[in-house]
């Protein structure tokens, strides 16, 4: 759903800005702030889709830059599942770091942009912007690109010498579920596969692993030794996960 272009901000903080001081700023409201698709719903999904916690701690007055990062990665993360209940679990998240610092994130589907503003800008679903005294207070982020492309890359870029270095260490087998290993961190979760936590393991060999690959029969009966030949490798520790019965 499109959202009416009035709700666009003269002058948003760029998400390197530091916040600003709203302390006597008076908020009042107006048009309507939809996209309700990106309300929170009911979660069932059983992931701990957040990854590592961002700082929730800042003296910034504001959304820390930390937050704003992780929301943008959760909202990407969101528009790409395919699975309701993952989608539903990756907003959740994402609005509960944002209100844990009293503010309000939503998608602005016309130009495809996160916006994050100020809670107390909303009541019963409405705001208006026109009256607000600071407007800086808002970020936003806009979503029609990948992100930054040189951290995209650089994050590929590790996932894939990682992968060769297996290879050339414990052979064509495990190198193979660790490409795909190196898929689902790089195309869902945008970190690099040392980073990966235990929910994100557990959720590549129970879910994307049989739904998403075609494993040769000698490559599915070890693919949960390949990931710990690739921490291995990469001379960390795996985070203790499930291995799927």
């Amino acid at each position: 759903m499109d959202e009416p272009t009035s709700d666009r901000f003269d002058q948003p903080r760029d998400r390197s800005d530091p916040a600003p001081d709203r302390s006597n700023s008076t908020p009042d409201r107006s048009d309507s702030a939809s996209d309700q698709s990106d309300a929170s719903a009911s979660v069932t999904a059983h992931i701990d889709v957040s990854g590592n916690e961002p700082d929730g701690e800042s003296d910034e007055d504001g959304l820390p830059s930390s937050v704003v990062e992780e929301a943008e990665r959760l909202t990407r993360l969101a528009r790409n599942a395919t699975d309701p209940d993952e989608r539903a679990a990756y907003l959740d998240r994402r609005d509960s770091i944002v209100a844990a610092h009293d503010y309000t994130a939503r998608v602005r589907e016309e130009d495809e942009t996160l916006v994050c503003h100020p809670d107390e800008w909303v009541v019963d679903g409405t705001v208006r912007f026109d009256r607000i005294d600071d407007r800086s207070a808002a970020v936003e982020v806009s979503l029609s690109g990948p992100g930054d492309p040189d951290d995209w890359a650089a994050v590929d870029d590790a996932n894939r010498e990682l992968v060769e270095r297996v290879r050339e260490r414990a052979g064509d087998v495990h190198a193979a579920n660790v490409a795909r290993f190196a898929d689902f961190m790089g195309n869902h979760c945008a970190k690099r596969m040392t980073a990966a936590s235990s929910a994100e393991i557990e959720q590549f060999l129970g879910e994307y692993y049989p739904r998403n690959t075609w494993p040769e029969p000698d490559e599915r009966a070890v693919v949960a030794e390949s990931i710990e030949r690739l921490f291995d490798v990469a001379g960390e520790s795996p985070p203790p996960f499930s291995r799927p019965e």
